[in-house]
């Protein structure tokens, strides 16, 4: 099923069979991440999630139809990734992952995470976590109340600007003085003002967000200059 991606990448298609890739939250950007990296031929995914498909996600989940509402999101997950590649290995975790029980997440042999989540103590663990066991982690910041997602891209912690959430990241690395490069996808763009502060969202910017997270962890396992 790779034979159009053998032809660009010839036999390294078998490095990316070999390898584990974790993601952690299946909405907007996290089931567009899940559905590139299984096209692209990784062969053990561990995804992450707690919550059902709601009809609020129709707009920009690609697990969201009018038949998976109400259905847990790591279940649609499951059968969507046997669809396409019956040979992929999925371990599914179904929890709310917090702080306190994300040791549960590396039991796994774990050589990629993908961070999709919304919520801040944990991306900030996660990242903790993935610098002490020297995993390749790429996060996504906000993606909310954005139009344009030709300003997403791929870069250390350090060089973000705009994004309300990377700032808070930012701010935890600087503090704790960590000195891995810390890899991820975040805009430029300003966020649009909502009425009450309400976080608004579109079928564009998660899903680019989701496709660079997925870009990161393929073109590091080709060898492929990823550092923006």
């Amino acid at each position: 099923m790779f034979e159009r991606l053998e032809l660009i990448i010839g036999d390294k298609v078998e490095a990316i069979k070999n390898k584990s890739v974790l993601i952690i939250g299946l909405g907007g950007v996290g089931g567009y991440a899940l559905e590139a990296i299984v096209r692209s031929g990784i062969s053990k995914v561990i995804i992450v999630d707690y919550d059902i498909v709601d009809k609020t996600n129709l707009n920009r989940q690609i697990l969201a139809l009018n038949n998976t509402i109400n259905l847990k999101k790591v279940d649609v997950a499951y059968d969507r990734i046997k669809a396409i590649n019956p040979d992929c290995e999925v371990i599914k975790i179904d929890k709310l992952i917090k702080p306190d029980n994300i040791e549960l997440l590396f039991e796994h042999n774990i050589d990629y995470l993908i961070d999709a989540c919304d919520t801040v103590e944990t991306k900030k663990q996660l990242i903790r976590e993935c610098v002490k066991r020297k995993i390749k982690i790429i996060s996504s910041m906000g993606t909310g109340n954005k139009l344009n997602p030709s300003l997403l891209k791929i870069t250390d912690i350090r060089k973000t600007s705009y994004d309300p959430l990377a700032k808070i990241i930012r701010k935890m690395v600087k503090d704790e003085r960590i000195k891995d490069k810390i890899m991820v996808v975040s805009s430029i763009e300003t966020p649009i003002k909502t009425e009450n502060n309400k976080i608004g969202s579109n079928a564009f910017v998660p899903a680019m967000a989701g496709l660079l997270c997925a870009s990161y962890v393929i073109n590091d396992i080709l060898g492929c200059d990823n550092d923006k």
